[in-house]
């Protein structure tokens, strides 16, 4: 279960893209939104608990989650969001997953596509690319949260599947519907942690030079400044000395 995530560039990025982002409430209250269509209880309904833990990591005020939560249970929430899911190749045959939720289908597609396509991408048929990547559930803790032995035994007896340790963090993966369970009881034992939800990991991830690199980067740039976009999946690797290169 133990060994070196080799995903630390997308989670840096990732990281690094969360921290400036002036819209991350506005796609938390989407994500509440669509997640109580399925119940209001967050008991019994695993994606609207995990919808609003993850508002509360983002310290989002307590009334913006209970105004959604009173207008479902009112009946008066008259928002009409869908789940879209659109799949493709960027620059250097990366494969995208982007999910979005979206009032619009129409425009969204638009977009989606436009930005695609302006950085030399082309966009696929649904499942063209998926199938490149497991859905699972998973958290990211700071290295100083706790020894790898000490994250690996408490993830293991928390119902994890995996643990990577590297130098700058450890990244915990288990099935999707196991991340309550699991995202409770490390919380309980090492606090919240710096990133938590469900997520499309790679099987395998492709190294981009610094031309694709820094074009895929920009494409990545557009879809994370879309209002529709809920999150964006890669399997791309970019060594240190490229971002550095990037970076400088």
């Amino acid at each position: 279960m133990a060994g070196h995530s080799q995903f630390k560039n997308i989670m840096h990025r990732k990281g690094a893209q969360d921290k400036k982002r002036a819209k991350v409430f506005t796609r938390l209250i989407r994500e509440l939104q669509v997640a109580v269509k399925s119940g209001t209880d967050p008991d019994s309904n695993p994606r609207l608990r995990a919808a609003m833990l993850a508002a509360r990591a983002a310290n989002m005020p307590k009334d913006n989650i209970d105004r959604v939560l009173k207008k479902a249970e009112g009946g008066g929430d008259d928002a009409n969001f869908d789940e879209i899911r659109y799949e493709g190749y960027g620059p250097g045959g990366v494969a995208l997953i982007v999910d979005t939720v979206t009032d619009n289908r129409n425009r969204t597609a638009s977009e989606v596509r436009s930005a695609f396509t302006k950085y030399g991408g082309n966009l696929g048929e649904s499942n063209s690319v998926a199938f490149m990547f497991d859905r699972v559930g998973q958290l990211i803790y700071p290295a100083g949260a706790a020894s790898a032995d000490d994250m690996f035994e408490a993830a293991l007896e928390a119902g994890a599947d995996d643990v990577e340790s590297a130098e700058e963090s450890h990244e915990i993966t288990c099935a999707p519907e196991d991340f309550n369970a699991v995202r409770e009881a490390l919380d309980t034992r090492f606090g919240a942690p710096e990133e938590a939800g469900l997520t499309w990991k790679p099987q395998n991830t492709i190294a981009l030079d610094e031309d694709k690199a820094a074009t895929l980067l920009k494409l990545l740039d557009v879809l994370d400044d879309n209002d529709d976009v809920q999150s964006v999946s890669a399997n791309f690797e970019i060594s240190d000395e490229v971002m550095a290169k990037l970076t400088a």
